[in-house]
């Protein structure tokens, strides 16, 4: 599994991928995500890093990392979907760790990672779970915060 940086070579396959159907209202299309990397919406000191997910050269889904620089609480994973034909084979799982561990040698002074999940999104939130992620008790934009700590 690799991330790739979402660029002028692959952005139109990458807005490609889609999630099974009634799966949509659950995590935002990559179109929407991707926009956030220039309208941004959380804030001008937030930066945006999109990522490709592939497995053996072939895309099989989206990622993508927001942070604010000079904290060590605001690093944030949001836009996570795998495509619909790539479901069920463990790939969002290694792509999450990716991400987490991508995260972590970039930004050494980071002392946890955040997420949102919709609260209908059921297999989402069993996966966060598993890999340590816990409410905070807060939300943002109607959706359930969780974060996990760096070990």
């Amino acid at each position: 599994m690799e991330l790739r940086n979402v660029d002028r070579e692959n952005w139109e396959e990458a807005i490609r991928l889609k999630v099974k159907k009634g799966q949509e209202k659950l995590v935002p299309s990559v179109a929407v995500s991707l926009a956030k990397v220039y309208i941004k919406p959380d804030g001008d000191d937030v930066e945006y890093l999109p990522f490709s997910i592939y497995v053996n050269g072939r895309m099989v889904g989206f990622i993508m990392h927001a942070y604010v620089q000079k904290t060590d609480n605001m690093y944030w994973i949001n836009g996570f979907l795998i495509d619909e034909q790539h479901q069920g084979k463990g790939y969002g799982k290694k792509a999450l760790n990716e991400m987490i561990s991508w995260i972590e040698r970039k930004f050494p002074h980071s002392k946890e990672t955040r997420l949102t999940v919709n609260k209908e999104n059921h297999h989402a939130k069993a996966l966060y779970e598993k890999l340590g992620y816990v409410p905070t008790g807060e939300e943002y934009d109607g959706e359930i915060v969780c974060r996990r700590k760096r070990v």
